[in-house]
């Protein structure tokens, strides 16, 4: 069986996005782009909701190919086209780069990829995860935490009908008083 993990930039309120969607505060330093493009790396599948699916593949594509694009924003563009990536919308048309879209039900889908064998899933999007994380199928939670209050905006949890006993599993500093903090969900 597959393992699910679900991980994001956190601010320290809890929120993946200020109001208006804004990301600006999760700007990641150098070490820590590096860790997120090992984790694309080394990741067999991601698992997209529509929203981040169109913020990624806005620029992602063609990213290394953009003036001023650092090393380390070459080689992350190259490992998430080559990733093999699910995109869950009945909204989004077509989908390009190694991807695949699931226009149905996303938990019978996600619980259909778990069973079978294979490598580390990571799913992204906040409305994807919370269905997944309803539906007790996300495995690990990899929240990194910025130091910055953005008082609303999206939520990183979603409201459970029951709770959800964790596991630390990892702690990590990174620059900028940012901390890592992993999860794994006890069964």
């Amino acid at each position: 069986m597959r393992k699910l993990a679900f991980g994001m930039n956190v601010s320290v309120d809890g929120y993946i996005a200020a109001p208006g969607d804004n990301v600006g505060w999760s700007v990641p330093s150098d070490e820590l782009f590096q860790w997120w493009s090992d984790r694309v790396g080394s990741t067999d599948l991601a698992l997209y909701g529509r929203k981040l699916w169109e913020t990624m593949s806005s620029h992602w594509p063609t990213a290394d190919q953009q003036p001023g694009a650092t090393p380390a924003q070459i080689e992350f563009a190259g490992r998430w086209r080559a990733m093999p990536k699910v995109v869950f919308s009945s909204t989004v048309g077509t989908v390009d780069w190694n991807t695949r879209l699931v226009t149905g039900d996303a938990v019978t889908e996600i619980t259909r990829l778990k069973a079978h064998d294979g490598g580390s899933m990571d799913i992204g999007g906040a409305t994807l995860a919370a269905a997944a994380m309803r539906a007790g199928l996300v495995d690990e939670y990899v929240i990194v935490t910025h130091p910055v209050l953005v008082g609303g905006g999206t939520p990183f949890f979603t409201a459970l009908d029951d709770w959800v006993n964790l596991d630390l599993a990892e702690t990590r500093t990174f620059p900028d008083g940012v901390l890592l903090t992993r999860y794994e969900t006890r069964r």
